[in-house]
């Protein structure tokens, strides 16, 4: 039985630790190890240095703030006299002096020249009156060497009850001061008077405004009245109508006025109206027109140029102071004044 081979056993327990054994064979170098802490300042040393070289300069800094007034320096010595200066302005006008004593005469000048001619002179004999018409709405101005009385309107006549008055527009009664389409009024025998109750009228000479569509009222109706003024003349004053298209000379001894056209007579409503002595400044109108006035009615306060008003002009007459038979002639706008008798107004020369 002893030639037969047992089991393993099992593993015994740790045996005790056995006796420090001999040292062995140095092994091979190890891996470098990892950086250390960096360690704490070291302690300022006790040499000094040497000095370094001059280092490069530096660039320019920024200007400064500017520095306190300095006080004032010690007066200098005076410097050399300047130039001569230009001419300065002249200076204010000094006190008056004391009046001098009277100089002696000098002797007598040289004759001067001649001077310009003076205005006319008034004569001994003032008191005439003369009117001029402006057939516009500003104000006449009077002739030289005359004085202007007052201003006005252009009035030629009136009508009432169907009855026309007329004006003599080289008269002073044909200026009135102040303006209304109906400035009269009427009374009865009972005492009782009656204003812009009827269908009365009054007449004035026009100027160049457009001829309305529809009657004027109010403050429209001033721009359509001719003015006027009422001179202070030295003499008489006289029309001369040539007949003609040429203006016609003033008498030896007379002097011009005006120049213009002219005028006869009108009518207006019912077959009224008036005239002008041929003699009178007023039949000598500035301007010419085929209606040179216009229509007031009191009772409306309007005005207008109706179809019904009529204007008679002298007209021209061939070269034979004797005309028999007249041939009859319609004249459109254009021609109508190359028959129209032109007119000059005189004035004796004092």
């Amino acid at each position: 039985m002893k030639d037969i081979k047992g089991e393993k056993g099992d593993e015994g327990p740790m045996g005790l630790k056995g006796y420090l054994g001999l040292k062995g064979i140095q092994g091979m170098p190890g891996v470098p190890g990892l950086a250390g802490i960096p360690g704490l300042p070291g302690r300022p040393g006790y040499i000094k240095g040497v000095k370094g070289d001059i280092g490069v300069p530096g660039t320019p800094g920024l200007p400064g703030q500017p520095g306190v007034v300095g006080t004032p320096g010690i007066t200098g010595f005076p410097g050399f006299i300047g130039s001569r200066g230009e001419k300065g302005a002249p200076g204010r006008a000094g006190l008056f002096g004391e009046i001098g004593l009277t100089g002696d005469f000098g002797e007598p000048g040289r004759p001067g020249s001649p001077g310009l001619p003076g205005m006319p002179g008034r004569s001994v004999s003032i008191g005439y009156l003369l009117v001029k018409h402006s057939q516009t709405d500003q104000e006449p101005m009077c002739p030289v060497g005359m004085n202007k009385l007052w201003s006005g309107y252009s009035l030629l006549y009136f009508e009432g009850q169907e009855k026309a008055h007329n004006q003599d527009l080289g008269l002073a009664g044909s200026c009135l001061a102040r303006f209304s389409t109906m400035p009269f009024l009427y009374c009865n025998p009972g005492d009782v008077c009656y204003y812009a109750s009827r269908n009365d009228k009054s007449y004035w000479l026009s100027t160049t405004a457009p001829l309305p569509m529809m009657p004027v009222a109010e403050e429209e109706i001033k721009p359509y009245i001719s003015r006027c003024s009422v001179c202070e003349a030295p003499a008489v004053a006289i029309a001369v109508h040539s007949q003609d298209v040429s203006i016609p000379h003033c008498p030896a001894g007379w002097r011009s006025l005006w120049i213009g056209y002219s005028f006869l007579m009108h009518t207006a409503a019912g077959d009224e109206g008036g005239g002008q002595s041929l003699v009178s400044p007023g039949s000598c109108l500035e301007d010419f027109r085929a209606t040179p006035f216009i229509e007031c009615n009191g009772g409306r306060g309007t005005c207008h140029y109706f179809a019904n008003k009529y204007s008679f002009w002298l007209t021209t007459i061939p070269e034979q102071s004797f005309q028999g038979t007249p041939s009859a002639d319609t004249l459109k706008a254009g021609l109508i004044r190359t028959h129209i008798s032109r007119c000059q107004v005189c004035m004796k020369n004092l």
